[in-house]
């Protein structure tokens, strides 16, 4: 095992940073994604963690900040402040991350993973300690969304010594931030304000977040976790983007000003771990999560409420798309170290549980005054769907040599859905089993370097409402399907000097694209598409003997050439292709990422750093329109480039700090898909963090 333990040594510092903390004890029982450093080096795929110490440097305003220091991962705008997540992987489609598994601790954070997978709530980053992205056929140890790849969210453990944090900023866009963390006898305590103006006007958000974690030995062999959350949000926010004309007048602008979103989320859970003996453990969690929201808006896209004459008796009709989803489950593994056939294993089994119910109620009010008063209203949707699955997955590492292991790995899902539409009484039932395969390997060239790779099918499962049709009918759709490879290399050739590099091809056999209410179609397709590309994360540290301290470099670069649709898109209830696609590009998979970073940690006191972010050019359409359509819904989105600084200054245990972000105040677009939608301003913030 010599060549493993060097390699240890030498090549954690390029993926994982760690930050000592006196916590309660740094086995607490966790659903593990990467989980501890020295995992890295096991997994058979792409594993990047961004550890606590970026994300407190950087001073992270966003999600979306924090993924683009990714590789391989696109992030979206949408409102500027990273309320609406959308996060594609490896030239997925970002819109909602429906396409992007999300866990918080292990634990399903999406609201409905199985029955509709699109993310209309996030929680502030602040609430994390680190966040983990993983790729590759390791993935398949989660589900159901295995084609991508998924984020983990991983929040602070708690502490026995009585201690925390209080902290504040403020800035430009109407920016307030407060946040207060208490920890101590096993227990943290984090509570959140937020508040922003957002990207453009009339658009102010409001989320307050509170979370709660427990942690205890029972005794020598049981452990547990406690979790709860609440989460509050207000916004003014609007769905609909702008026209070309309104951009060129006035690319801030929002005409639709009374539109608001109203949601709450509330969850627990529970991680035990039962230690059988040295080599044997068994994780159990069990989780709930209830998400109420109601949007009322007065557009859908920019093609709605002709001249926005947004008071008019009719043709600026007032929506509010109702909904509310609870979900629990049972996650439980069971993990053993065995020798098999002259071999060391590592075995992983477990099975999964999870039920989903949606209930969506959409009411419409004929004018602004009607919804005023309340006067008018018509019923347009009321419907309950449920979604119940139960999975199991195995997967054994057999290390063969010092240098070489293999891990074969699958998954079996299991998927009943039910439909019912209460304004027609209609009702439908559906339900299918997909088996997902995959092996993973890696292989120890040296003390500073290791290859990885694998291949695996990506599975996502329809929609409720693709699976079952509105009169209640059964639609024999086939799930999302794709193989996915990867060949990677981790080395760290010289010290201080380490890096990433893998290339990827995902081949679907049929990638899904779906319409939505919101965006005037409801249509469901499916098509052959090929992504293949190469991904890179580096790190350079002290790269001069001239100064004091650790003048660094970071980079994460994405290069994604191939993302085209290999056949026309159709529809499984027609035989007449959608649109003629063979050949184009897919829509919002830029061919390049980039996010470079210089920096400076000085020996004592202070540390600065710049970030370059590049987005290449995308299409905005799966028909490749290059011409500006006057809805602002189609055209090419040019690539954008923004500068971001930051400075951090620490006196005795208070930290102060100023951020810029866009420092260029560059006006970029972001999104079409329905309508315009620009890219934050230029903002900057003060603040200061004390810890006691």
């Amino acid at each position: 095992m010599a060549p493993i333990a060097a390699a240890v040594c030498v090549l954690l510092p390029m993926s994982v940073h760690v930050v000592a903390q006196e916590t309660i004890d740094r086995e607490l029982p966790r659903v593990d994604v990467i989980g501890d450093s020295l995992n890295v080096l096991k997994l058979p795929g792409s594993a990047t963690v961004v550890d606590s110490a970026t994300l407190e440097e950087s001073r992270i305003f966003n999600v979306n900040e924090a993924l683009r220091k990714v590789p391989g991962v696109h992030v979206r705008e949408e409102e500027g402040v990273g309320l609406r997540p959308n996060i594609g992987i490896r030239g997925m489609n970002p819109t909602r991350s429906t396409k992007t598994l999300l866990l918080e601790d292990g634990l399903p954070l999406s609201f409905a993973p199985y029955g509709d997978n699109a993310s209309y709530y996030h929680p502030p980053i602040d609430r994390y300690e680190s966040i983990e992205v993983s790729k590759g056929s390791q993935v398949i140890r989660f589900g159901p969304q295995t084609a991508g790849g998924l984020i983990n969210y991983i929040t602070p453990e708690p502490q026995q010594r009585l201690g925390g944090t209080i902290g504040i900023a403020g800035g430009t866009r109407g920016y307030l931030n407060g946040h207060v963390m208490v920890t101590g006898n096993g227990a943290i305590a984090d509570v959140y304000h937020k508040e922003s103006d957002g990207a453009r006007d009339h658009m102010f958000s409001r989320l307050d977040d509170m979370n709660f974690k427990w942690a205890g030995q029972l005794n020598d062999d049981h452990k547990l976790v406690l979790r709860a959350t609440h989460f509050r949000e207000y916004s003014q926010l609007t769905y609909a983007g702008l026209t070309q004309a309104e951009f060129q007048y006035n690319a801030r602008q929002n005409p639709f000003k009374n539109d608001y979103f109203d949601a709450n989320r509330t969850g627990m859970s529970a991680t035990h771990e039962w230690r059988l003996n040295a080599d044997q453990r068994w994780i159990t969690s069990v989780y709930g999560a209830y998400f109420d929201r109601d949007w009322w808006r007065q557009a859908s896209s920019s093609t709605d409420c002709s001249g926005r004459d947004l008071n008019a008796a009719s043709g600026c009709a007032v929506n509010g798309r109702l909904r509310a989803y609870t979900t629990a489950g049972m996650d439980s593994r069971f993990l053993q170290k065995h020798l098999a056939f002259g071999l060391q294993n590592d075995l992983e089994v477990g099975v999964k549980l999870q039920s989903e119910t949606q209930k969506r109620r959409q009411e419409q009010y004929a004018s602004y005054a009607n919804f005023v008063s309340r006067s008018g209203m018509s019923l347009v949707e009321n419907q309950d769907r449920r979604a119940d699955a139960v999975s199991a997955f195995a997967s054994n590492r057999m290390q063969f040599n010092d240098r070489l292991a293999v891990t074969p790995i699958f998954r079996v899902e299991h998927i009943k859905y039910e439909r019912n539409v209460l304004t027609n009484g209609a009702s439908g039932s559906s339900n299918f089993t997909e088996f997902i395969p995959g092996i993973g390997a890696t292989y120890q060239l040296d003390a500073t370097s290791q290859l990885f790779g694998g291949l695996h099918r990506g599975f996502s499962p329809p929609r409720v409402e693709d699976a079952i049709s509105g009169t209640g009918g059964s639609i024999n759709l086939n799930a999302e399907s794709s193989v996915n490879a990867e060949l990677g290399l981790r080395s760290a050739p010289v010290k201080d000097i380490s890096f990433d590099v893998a290339v990827f091809r995902n081949n679907f056999s049929n990638l899904v694209q779906v319409g939505s209410i919101a965006g005037g179609s409801t249509g469901y397709s499916e098509g052959k598409a090929l992504m293949q590309g190469m991904e890179l994360a580096g790190q350079a540290d002290r790269l001069t003997a001239a100064v004091e301290g650790n003048l660094f470099a970071r980079i994460a670069y994405t290069w994604l050439p191939t993302a085209e649709q290999k056949s026309s898109f159709s529809s499984p209830t027609s035989t007449t292709p959608i649109v003629d696609q063979i050949g184009k590009r897919l829509p919002y998979a830029p061919e390049q990422l980039l996010t470079f970073t210089m920096g400076y940690r000085a020996p004592q006191a202070w540390n600065a750093r710049v970030d370059y972010v590049y987005v290449g050019e995308q299409y905005g359409s799966f028909d490749n329109v290059v011409t500006l359509t006057t809805d602002g819904q189609k055209g090419l989105i040019n690539g954008y480039a923004v500068w971001n600084a930051v400075a951090n200054y620490t006196v005795g245990k208070t930290t102060f700090f100023i951020s810029g972000k866009n420092l260029a105040d560059k006006t970029y677009i972001v999104d079409r898909s329905r309508g315009i939608q620009v890219g934050m301003p230029r903002t900057i913030q003060l603040g200061m963090k004390h810890a006691f």
